[in-house]
């Protein structure tokens, strides 16, 4: 088993940071995919970002790609979600993912992940 807690979400304006963060415990950190999904009201969740095992493999959804930076720290055991330009359409609830088996491009599909946080609220004002 493993469990995620987020942290980090918040209300800020447009074009402002955040910084998400998940901790993760109960497996080696290292040896599961971690990502973000998001998921706005009266929408369906979407994938966000994953980062690899090691931390040298990155994938976005398109509409983050230069805005959002995924990172990893094997060490402490958290992942990162740094998040920049921040739009109002990026309101949504925030939650990370963990996989045992699946690669970055698997885990973007969500569909069977097989660990997930319990989200944090990210609300950017216009």
């Amino acid at each position: 088993q493993v469990q995620l807690v987020e942290s980090g979400g918040g209300l800020v304006q447009a074009g402002g940071s955040l910084r998400l963060s998940c901790a993760a415990s109960g497996r080696t950190f290292s040896d599961i995919t971690m990502g973000w999904f998001r998921q706005a009201p009266g929408k369906e969740r979407e994938f966000v970002a994953a980062v690899s095992r090691s931390g040298s493999s990155t994938f976005y959804a398109d509409f983050v790609k230069g805005r959002f930076t995924i990172s990893r720290d094997n060490a402490k055991n958290t992942v990162y979600l740094q998040m920049n330009s921040l739009k109002p359409e990026d309101t949504a609830v925030y939650y990370c993912a963990a996989d045992k088996t699946r690669g970055t491009a698997g885990l973007s599909r969500g569909s069977a992940i097989d660990y997930w946080g319990q989200g944090t609220q990210v609300t950017v004002s216009s």
